[in-house]
């Protein structure tokens, strides 16, 4: 009884020893599997912002658009020019068709812009841009790498857009009487005062 009492702890340190030398790690199904489906999972949700694809052709559709509408305005402008009989009708009519289509084509580079911003903060960079240009912020309206500077320049496009917009209704009120001109002058007053407001940058205190 002793020689095999003395054999089971011989037995029973040597498993000892076996386990702490040697320990096994033991990877349970369910972990493997849970982990497999939180990379599907991933994967699906990085992938799905390619959606993103469908707002960026339909911006490129809406620049060629507009672009579209500015040309013809101004080729109508300039038919009206060439072949009207009435020249002051003329006179009022065809500045009028050209600054529309110019406001039209203001509008197609704000698409642009937000087509190109969402391709390169949703997608991918634009390697084909960031390889020709000389430095890493060129500084162009095209160069888009943060949601504000997409914000930033859209909204300046757009006050542009809204400026001329503003001027093709300027230049088409007729000034008859003492009160439209003073409409008029505020207008242009206005119309300066957000120019200032686009430019102006405040001193930097040092």
């Amino acid at each position: 009884m002793q020689n095999v009492g003395k054999r089971l702890r011989l037995l029973n340190s040597a498993i000892h020893y076996l386990l702490i030398m040697h320990p096994t790690e033991p990877t349970p199904r369910r972990s493997r599997l849970q982990k497999k489906l939180e990379l599907m999972l991933e994967l699906g949700l990085w992938r799905f912002r390619l959606i993103a694809i469908v707002p960026v052709v339909m911006s490129l559709a809406s620049t060629l658009l507009t672009f579209a509408i500015g040309t013809r305005d101004i080729f109508k402008s300039i038919k009206f020019f060439f072949f009207a009989p009435d020249t002051a009708k003329v006179a009022n009519t065809a500045p009028a068709s050209v600054v529309s289509g110019i406001d039209f084509y203001l509008i197609g580079v704000a698409f642009l812009i937000f087509g190109y911003g969402l391709y390169e903060l949703l997608i991918s960079e634009i390697d084909v841009y960031r390889a020709g240009s000389d430095t890493d912020n060129s500084g162009g309206l095209l160069d888009i790498r943060s949601l504000d500077q997409l914000k930033e320049k859209l909204v300046k496009v757009l006050v542009v857009a809204l400026i001329v917009s503003a001027f093709k209704s300027m230049i088409t009120i007729p000034l008859e009487d003492v009160k439209s001109m003073i409409y008029f002058c505020l207008c242009v007053l206005i119309l300066a005062f957000s120019g200032f407001l686009m430019t102006y940058k405040p001193a930097n205190k040092s």
